[in-house]
């Protein structure tokens, strides 16, 4: 069985010596975090963060100590994706309930709250570096959320298990091959 960590490390490779969160805390105000020895809501602040940072930064939760957004993972996100300062979040998204296969375990590009990541194309570099594996995208901007991997076309063919056209083929039948197991419990 997968932990959390194992599949971070699988789909984002290990932690980067050479990244630090420096003065990020981005993951301490819009994440859930929801584990036996800490919990908090999306959105809030953590009760723990201080101007200075986490103020038990030495015996901090271990979700706190052992949790890295994709920045600290993947090599080829530029160094300006850090979160506070691109002003988008990545990381693995868990749904407990999902909707469809897609959900269930994915990545998720988050828009943070005033960001330029649109406007200024880092959105889209991020979404390309992350939209080339079988693993599905969500990207939100705190309003909406959309599935931006695989794309629309082929996300139809594969929930609705009709044959796809020649040109989508492939691509359908490996999402197929990867997801089938979860696609039949829904």
């Amino acid at each position: 069985m997968h932990t959390v960590d194992d599949l971070e490390t699988t789909l984002f490779g290990p932690v980067l010596s050479n990244r630090m969160c420096g003065d990020c805390t981005i993951c301490c105000t819009v994440l859930t975090v929801d584990t036996p020895d800490f919990k908090k809501p999306a959105g809030t602040h953590c009760a723990h963060l201080v101007a200075d940072g986490c103020s038990i930064h030495a015996v901090r939760p271990h979700i706190c100590r052992t949790w890295f957004c994709a920045w600290r993972r993947i090599a080829d996100m530029p160094e300006e994706a850090r979160p506070d300062r691109s002003g988008i979040l990545v990381s693995l998204d868990f749904v407990r309930e999902p909707r469809n296969c897609f959900e269930g375990v994915s990545i998720m590009v988050r828009l943070l709250p005033g960001s330029e990541a649109i406007e200024n194309g880092m959105a889209g570099t991020i979404l390309d570096g992350v939209c080339d594996e079988l693993v599905p995208v969500w990207f939100t901007d705190g309003s909406k959320k959309m599935l931006m991997h695989p794309d629309n076309s082929v996300a139809s063919f594969f929930l609705s298990g009709e044959a796809a056209p020649a040109h989508l083929r492939a691509e359908v039948t490996a999402w197929r091959e990867r997801y089938a197991a979860f696609a039949a419990k829904r």
